[in-house]
């Protein structure tokens, strides 16, 4: 265990790995998901502009022990970059960044005014960007040539570094408006398509590796099992980038190309959101059956928010584009079931925190996928 101090509790600098940032990538889309929910609400937007503020909070105090674990533990800082488990997890800091940045646009300009909101957003959006194609490249580079990768390693936190690039694609999209009519605009509308096609290959090659590791080898049964809930993650966030940019794509581009957009946010969005109904379902049952076994609790439980939220934004935006109630109503259920994992997560963080176990060094070795032993043959 490493700790500033011998003999003290950990704290929040003893051992900060990036996957910490995901706590605000969950908290800030529950303030994203909830200002666009196709649900009136009375005293909603009032919440998501607080959550917003917590999760801006807590960005920059994470910011703050980041860089002071580097400045105390350089050693254990660099040692995430050659985990091959918590290096994936680079790509959370680029995404936390970007879902503060889109709530600004959509609350936090409430706060501080519409000219301040889109200078933070805008801030965000190039930090976010570039470190997320940074990620995008570099993790699945370093998987190739270095990381020792088992047949039965895939996982849903390999998604986590390619990943960014549809998030920012999500805020770019956002940002159009705000930017002045010309090729600027055009650039930034087929730069966040380029970036939607970038992360979205890589995610589906990502996603089939790991259901063929859940076919040939099964669950680790153990904490890492809610990673499977980031599955939901490209899913969900392709939705939302397609309705996105069409929404403004008339600001862009012509109005036959406009109405292409518009169609494919249809034609691809429904699709897309069956298979991630299913993954749901899929997740869910599998969640259970570890949590039956006694799964605990450790930051992985972040997974089941982010991916939640961009499944609330994504059928938000088909809400919009086909106008049918069925999609409102699953954007509220949606949204609910994210409320209450979030408060649950938030809470165990929270008090995980507080004790110090958050911050202790992981145990060491690989973790081993495996299936329940074969059901005895009742014919013998």
């Amino acid at each position: 265990m490493v700790s500033d101090n011998s003999g003290d509790k950990p704290t929040l600098v003893s051992y900060l790995g990036p996957n910490w940032f995901a706590s605000v990538m969950g908290t800030g889309i529950v303030a994203t998901a909830g200002a666009t929910l196709p649900v009136h609400v009375p005293g909603l937007r009032t919440f998501a502009l607080v959550v917003w503020v917590a999760a801006a909070a807590w960005l920059v105090l994470l910011t703050a022990a980041m860089v002071a674990h580097w400045v105390r533990n350089p050693t254990v800082a660099r040692s995430h970059a050659h985990n091959p488990q918590m290096s994936h997890f680079y790509g959370a800091a680029p995404m936390a960044l970007l879902t503060v940045g889109a709530g600004a646009l959509l609350v936090g300009r409430d706060l501080i005014g519409e000219r301040a909101a889109v200078d933070l957003a805008w801030v965000l959006w190039t930090a976010g960007t570039i470190g997320g194609l940074f990620t995008a490249m570099s993790i699945p580079f370093m998987m190739f040539t270095q990381y020792r990768v088992e047949a039965d390693a895939a996982f849903g936190g390999w998604l986590m570094p390619v990943v960014p690039p549809m998030v920012s694609a999500a805020t770019g999209a956002m940002l159009i408006p705000h930017m002045a009519p010309g090729t600027g605009r055009a650039t930034m509308l087929y730069g966040c398509y380029a970036m939607f096609g970038m992360s979205l290959v890589a995610s589906l090659i990502i996603i089939t590796m790991v259901w063929s590791r859940l076919a040939l080898y099964g669950t680790s049964g153990t904490a890492r099992v809610p990673t499977l809930w980031i599955v939901l993650g490209p899913l969900g966030q392709s939705i939302t980038v397609v309705g996105l940019l069409a929404t403004d794509a008339a600001l862009a581009v012509d109005e036959k190309m406009a109405d292409g957009m518009n169609a494919f946010a249809v034609l691809f969005g429904v699709p897309v959101w069956g298979f991630a109904v299913l993954w749901i379902a899929i997740a869910t049952s599998l969640t259970t059956r570890t949590l039956r076994r006694g799964m605990p609790f450790a930051l992985t439980w972040w997974s089941l928010t982010f991916p939640v939220g961009t499944f609330v934004t994504g059928t938000t935006q088909l809400a919009l584009h086909t106008g049918l109630p069925v999609f409102r109503i699953a954007a509220a259920i949606a949204y609910v079931a994210l409320l209450s994992t979030w408060v649950l997560v938030a809470v165990r963080t929270f008090r995980g925190g507080r004790q110090g176990v958050l911050f202790a060094t992981p145990a060491g070795g690989p973790i081993r996928a495996q299936k329940d032993p074969p059901a005895a043959d009742p014919a013998r």
